[in-house]
């Protein structure tokens, strides 16, 4: 696994080009990262309030603060 730091770089990259909520399999899509590194992401941003995460229809939605 890739530095934890660098990848949730790549995650709130990705939220802010796209400047609106987007679904995990789309984040994961986008900065080429696995589930693990993804979710390691995530924790990091959340941990720091970068993000948000909603569950809406069965699906994860990741939004920037």
């Amino acid at each position: 696994m890739q530095n934890v730091g660098a990848n949730a770089g790549l995650v709130w990259q990705a939220l802010n080009a796209a400047g609106a909520a987007l679904e995990v399999k789309q984040i994961k899509k986008a900065t080429k990262l696995s589930d693990k590194e993804a979710y390691a992401a995530f924790g990091w941003l959340l941990r720091e309030g970068k993000i948000s995460v909603e569950e809406k229809e069965k699906e994860v939605f990741v939004s920037l603060n």
